[in-house]
């Protein structure tokens, strides 16, 4: 199949689940084509079956902020005129839905369908999606798309609730290859970060109020005065400073290391002892698996789709929302003892393996083909 996948290009959770399907998917043999406004961040271009086609936005004084949902559908267009796209698989309901569709009927305009799968991730229908401004939107692009999945069934749930859905609405979580994991270094070189009697604790997010950082602090501040260890924040965003501001206020700044947007997680995963992940929105949380697939235990709230992810009592603990006290208790209980410690790890990284990317990605095979199955059926009927 020729497909075009089109997602944000960055560091988040969505972005990244888009482009590692995307090789998945050349792998399988399938022809791949990203359409967006930059080379997504997961993406090197060394396979014979992916390729890249940038979003250019014209900039024009008429308009305040420029049209990008017009410059991606015209894009769209273009593209799947010149390479005989057959599906298109949007990542988040806006803009990229709304944009595909705005391409489907241009397209079809010329005679061309094309069926338009849209995967559901969590801000894009929780924080942006509900927004009553944006609320008709979202359930238009919705409802015309021809197959619609989400990465977990509380983000499901949460789409059914808040908006008018008439489509069927598919569960498939995200994934990870867990081979790529398996031996990635001989050497983790934590002796960079800490001495060797420290725990290394672990936070990756893109540091907005909806990860709840400070709470990591306060979990980590915790931890930190019943036994010797380092705090690694990865990522980075509007919070920063003023969680800098609260280590320096707390006395532990020099614990703490903020090492920002990096291409190294997996390394940094591979010398954690522990991940905290308190977030009051997760729709899935991708960054607990890649914790977990490392053999990290994981410390979570019980928010959105983490339950479904991190398994309480085996991969680590979930807590409701702010809980930080219950938190740190859980978060000392697998690090004090060295034999309970490495049961979770042990457990954390069997449990990452129900997410194993040749488990999930066959599943959207499956939806590709009975999306042009479908289109090709209507095509003949109204022929």
């Amino acid at each position: 199949m020729k497909i075009a996948i089109v997602c944000y290009p960055t560091f988040g959770g969505s972005g990244v689940v888009a482009t590692e399907l995307g090789i998945a998917l050349a792998e399988h043999g399938h022809e791949i084509h990203f359409i967006t406004y930059k080379q997504p961040v997961r993406l090197q271009l060394l396979h014979n079956n992916v390729h890249y086609h940038e979003v250019s936005v014209p900039s024009y004084p008429l308009f305040h902020y420029q049209p990008y949902e017009l410059a991606l559908s015209s894009k769209l267009v273009n593209m799947a005129k010149l390479h005989e796209i057959e599906i298109v698989h949007v990542h988040y309901a806006i803009p990229h839905a709304y944009a595909g569709y705005m391409a489907k009927q241009m397209l079809a305009q010329e005679g061309i369908f094309i069926p338009m799968v849209t995967t559901l991730h969590g801000t894009d229908i929780t924080l942006v999606g509900s927004h009553p401004f944006y609320k008709p939107a979202v359930t238009f692009s919705i409802n015309n798309s021809d197959a619609v999945t989400s990465v977990s069934q509380s983000l499901k749930d949460d789409t059914l609730r808040l908006f008018n859905i008439k489509k069927e609405i598919e569960v498939v979580p995200n994934f990870i290859d867990t081979k790529k994991y398996e031996n990635l270094y001989s050497n983790c070189e934590r002796e960079l970060i800490a001495s060797n009697n420290e725990k290394i604790i672990t936070h990756i997010s893109n540091i907005r109020k909806v990860k709840r950082v400070d709470d990591v602090i306060e979990i980590f501040d915790r931890i930190q005065k019943e036994l010797p260890a380092k705090l690694v924040i990865v990522g980075d965003g509007p919070e920063k400073e003023s969680l800098e501001n609260l280590c320096k206020k707390k006395g532990i700044d020099e614990k703490v290391l903020f090492v920002g947007n990096s291409h190294e997680v997996d390394k940094i995963l591979c010398f954690s002892d522990l991940f905290i992940l308190p977030s009051e929105h997760e729709s899935f949380g991708l960054v607990a698996l890649e914790a977990m697939v490392c053999g990290v235990p994981v410390i979570s709230s019980n928010a959105g789709g983490l339950p479904e992810v991190n398994i309480h009592g085996e991969s680590g603990y979930l807590s409701n929302v702010g809980n930080v006290d219950e938190m740190a208790k859980n978060a000392l209980k697998i690090l004090v003892n060295s034999d309970t410690h490495q049961l979770f790890k042990r457990k954390a990284k069997e449990n990452a393996q129900r997410f194993e990317t040749k488990l999930i990605v066959p599943i959207y095979e499956e939806i590709y083909k009975k999306s042009l199955a479908k289109t090709k059926l209507n095509i003949t009927s109204t022929s």
